[in-house]
């Protein structure tokens, strides 16, 4: 099977480039295809003939969004569309990479697939309207919203960094860290995410998927967690969203559950904790057997 990666050099193409066999994959960075371009899109897709495309490009940058909405949507909205589009021509399944933020975050209970979303934010709708243009347009999709990203390679739309390594960058030169207790997430790491997607992808029921790791937590508790994990002594404190003004509200409440994949079976992603520790002993913060 050939699996084209769009956004092979991003925080979670890079994971996906570890985890499918290099004789299945087809890798484009950011610089060999342009989801916003729809003639070259169309062009990349039906030069390399794939049977899949796992779509990982994004506009992610949440509080540009609110000012630069234009180019949001040209990539969250009409890349989607573009790729779904390439991909119907081709024959292809379309693999769409969504957000927890597609919600509002007022349930206070994870979030399941058949939740209505309510974004409120422009980050979220655009990548609303991205999963609107891939169901619309092809019947063979997967969409698979996600949520608290954090891998190896780094979010390149964000600097190249994620929260665990800029936490611990912050930790070696403040003398303590303030960090929210009121916004709850599901934390997830690449490599896992990664995994379960090559799995689906090989073979599972086209339709919407939430995937992450298991449980939820503030990313207090989260940042908490990485410094435990580190047994290293650092002053974590807990402070309200509100002490951090933002042009983009986020959600308070944003965990996901991993409903349709417990109902066929396939629900075997580890816990948040396990994930983080696993991220920091292959990142080389952690040697393994330590705690």
């Amino acid at each position: 099977m050939k699996i084209m990666i769009v956004g092979a050099d991003g925080q979670l193409g890079s994971d996906l480039c570890r985890v499918v066999p290099s004789a299945e994959q087809i890798p484009l960075t950011v610089r060999e295809i342009d989801v916003t371009d729809r003639e070259r899109t169309a062009a990349a897709v039906a030069k390399y003939a794939p049977q899949a495309v796992i779509n990982t490009a994004g506009y992610h940058r949440v509080d540009d969004c609110e000012d630069h909405a234009r180019e949001a949507f040209a990539v969250n909205a009409l890349g989607a569309k573009y790729l779904a589009e390439a991909c119907r021509a081709a024959g292809a399944a379309l693999m769409h990479i969504s957000t927890d933020y597609v919600f509002a975050g007022e349930k206070q209970a994870p979030y399941t697939e058949s939740d209505a979303p309510g974004p409120q934010t422009l980050y979220g709708i655009s990548k609303l309207a991205g999963e609107f243009c891939v169901r619309y347009l092809l019947k063979e999709h997967f969409i698979v919203r996600t949520a608290g990203l954090y891998g190896r390679a780094g979010c390149l739309g964000k600097g190249g960094g994620n929260f665990v390594e800029n936490m611990i960058r912050l930790a070696k030169s403040r003398p303590e860290l303030k960090v929210v207790t009121d916004e709850i997430v599901s934390p997830t790491y690449t490599r896992d995410l990664a995994r379960k997607l090559y799995e689906l992808a090989g073979g599972a029921e086209y339709g919407l998927y939430h995937i992450v790791n298991h449980g939820r937590c503030s990313w207090y508790d989260f940042t908490v967690k990485i410094f435990e994990l580190l047994n290293e002594k650092v002053t974590v404190k807990p402070a309200l969203a509100a002490e951090f003004p933002a042009k983009a509200k986020r959600p308070r409440y944003s965990a996901l559950a991993n409903a349709r994949l417990a109902a066929q079976g396939r629900d075997d992603l580890r816990d948040w904790p396990a994930a983080l520790r696993a991220y920091l002993i292959e990142s080389g913060h952690l040697r393994e057997g330590k705690q």
